[in-house]
């Protein structure tokens, strides 16, 4: 069996981590290569760096800040913030990434994916998707959920695995920095229309939360950032109360291994 993936996220910000609630009132958390070796050690299967600010400030991702980020951590790193070119995902891979995220870049330029996927293979590209609810459908979102593209995020979640994306990463607007759970709704209509691992964003406030998500077919990974930055919920402790529920995980190893 597939064993369910925990992901920390660091949304980087002018060398910073950063977090918000609902994509706003952002503020400053850590240094990122201290977060960076803390979610390592602590067994975080994988770590996704995003630099949030890249895209609206018109300008390419930092590498040296990703660099450093790389050099400290043994668990594959998914990087993203204004990828909006091969020589984007070139220069980040260069950098120490082992997959790409592409959110706005696509949705500019949506043959990146296929280009992207033919050159560096599906399991490197990684579509991510800032959804909320408008009117009752569900709408993609660009510029750090700032502009509503009117896009249907299920047909453009079809039209990247179609395309050679390798995961989805699911960012409800709705729920993100709530603290009440994951859109278990939204994912369950994400599930319904592709097949690729889903990787599911926003609102987990407590462990229970990572369960319930988990029940649901189709996702393979809880991502989340302030309930690990602020020490609300240990991830080590975290992987232990899924296993003993049942959901099927890679357990880090105690100090006496």
């Amino acid at each position: 069996m597939v064993t369910k993936r925990i992901i920390p996220c660091l949304d980087i910000r002018d060398g910073r981590v950063v977090k918000g609630v609902n994509f706003r009132g952002v503020q400053d958390v850590e240094d990122p290569v201290m977060l960076a070796r803390r979610y390592n050690d602590a067994g975080a299967d994988e770590l996704v760096f995003y630099d949030i600010t890249a895209s609206v400030e018109g300008r390419s991702l930092f590498t040296d800040v990703l660099r450093d980020v790389a050099r400290s951590i043994f668990i594959p790193l998914t990087v993203g913030g204004a990828i909006r070119s091969l020589a984007d995902f070139d220069r980040v891979l260069k950098a120490g990434a082992d997959k790409v995220s592409v959110n706005s870049g696509a949705i500019q330029n949506p043959a990146l994916i296929a280009e992207a996927a033919k050159r560096y293979g599906d399991q490197c590209v990684v579509l991510s998707m800032d959804v909320a609810r408008v009117d009752g459908a569900y709408h993609l979102f660009t510029k750090g959920g700032r502009e509503d593209t009117g896009i249907d995020a299920m047909e453009w979640a079809a039209r990247g695995e179609a395309a050679g994306a390798g995961e989805i990463v699911l960012n409800s607007i709705d729920t993100d920095g709530v603290k009440r759970g994951f859109d278990l709704e939204m994912l369950a209509a994400l599930a319904r229309r592709v097949s690729v691992p889903i990787i599911a964003s926003g609102g987990a406030g407590k462990m229970e939360d990572f369960k319930a998500l988990f029940a649901l077919p189709g996702v393979d990974a809880g991502l989340a950032a302030s309930i690990f930055h602020f020490g609300e919920v240990d991830i080590a402790e975290l992987k232990r109360y899924l296993a003993e529920n049942g959901v099927p995980m890679r357990l880090p190893r105690s100090h006496n291994d």
